[in-house]
């Protein structure tokens, strides 16, 4: 599709920014996802506007939308959806953005070994101790100690209970053992909390309910093997990486570089990823053009070749950094023969 006829959508503003605007935006983030880790322990809702939680940069090329229609297509067939592909190919955006054009409030879940079924539907937050003083006879004194137990509901319970819709990110890092309770929200409609006594020890789920999860595609440390009775209540859709154009897009919504510079950073990404071992995905091409935005030096015509190697190596080397730093070296000699 040629550049004149090509439609684009992007949400939210480039890198250029002030340090206090992007300190804002950081404490802004972090105490969304204090909050959403929390969950109603300590009061506060894990409840989000729709709005709250739409991601700041956000590109509507043909690929994207295609993928939207089809996740939002499924939700509308009352399916929870599970995101699957590598690592920084935008799963979560995608799964945020989709979220948000429900017009629900939205629920947010981070995976992680620590979860456990009582971080997802609740659990007792200590109990209210008080004494009664009974004077009904006169001269005597009778004094009772009562103990009520205070119940949390936690993320998943209000989001099936308020309609919400729930965005499990990293879905399989949790232990499968704290997925049990999902086996009765998607088949029968009903979630139970376990620890939770007397009639409304169960919730009905909200018809307008809904469930995305994400996971990568490929096997590393802190996965677990998720049980095949709850994956068969799934339907799974495939992300990859972008094609080019749109990881143009992305790059573009991010920094603020001319258009022959994010080209030269988004096909030396591709040539990268096809030529070494590791995960090398569209967030790396935004952490690399970020790293070259501030190379104002950089020769007129284009980056020097010297300029991209360091900025790339200094990117992916976590991804291969040993002990002795032999295989970064190996990475940075990759990395100049691929430039």
């Amino acid at each position: 599709m040629g550049d004149a006829s090509r439609k684009r959508t992007v949400r939210g503003r480039k890198i250029r920014a002030s340090r206090e605007q992007k300190a804002g935006r950081k404490a802004k983030k972090e105490l969304a996802r204090k909050a959403s880790n929390a969950g109603e322990r300590n009061g506060d809702s894990p409840l989000a506007d729709p709005e709250e939680v739409r991601p700041a940069t956000f590109v509507e090329t043909d690929a994207v939308k295609a993928l939207q229609e089809r996740i939002t297509g499924w939700l509308e067939a009352e399916q929870p959806v599970h995101l699957l592909g590598p690592t920084g190919c935008g799963k979560t955006a995608l799964a945020l953005s989709v979220a948000a054009e429900r017009d629900r409030p939205v629920v947010w879940i981070n995976g992680d070994d620590a979860v456990d079924t009582a971080a997802l539907v609740g659990d007792h937050a200590g109990g209210e101790r008080y004494t009664e003083d009974d004077r009904f006879v006169s001269g005597v004194s009778k004094q009772t100690e009562i103990v009520r137990e205070r119940w949390v509901d936690n993320p998943l319970s209000v989001a099936v209970r308020e309609g919400a819709t729930l965005v499990y990110n990293e879905f399989s890092r949790s232990d499968p053992a704290a997925h049990n309770v999902l086996l009765s929200v998607f088949e029968e409609g009903v979630l139970e909390r376990p620890g939770k006594r007397g009639e409304d020890r169960t919730i009905d789920v909200h018809p307008e309910f809904r469930a995305i999860l994400t996971s990568n595609d490929t096997e590393y440390a802190g996965v677990h093997e998720q049980q095949d009775a709850l994956l068969d209540r799934f339907v799974g859709v495939h992300v990859d990486y972008y094609d080019a154009e749109t990881e143009r897009e992305i790059v573009r919504a991010h920094v603020d570089l001319s258009d022959d510079d994010i080209a030269t950073v988004v096909e030396t990404t591709r040539a990268l990823r096809d030529d070494l071992e590791i995960v090398v995905g569209t967030r790396a091409a935004i952490t690399a053009a970020k790293g070259l935005a501030v190379f104002d030096g950089h020769d007129a015509d284009a980056f020097a070749e010297e300029t991209l190697a360091n900025v790339f190596t200094d990117v992916l080397a976590p991804k291969v950094a040993g002990d002795d730093g032999g295989d970064i070296d190996d990475l940075r000699a990759q990395l100049s023969e691929t430039i």
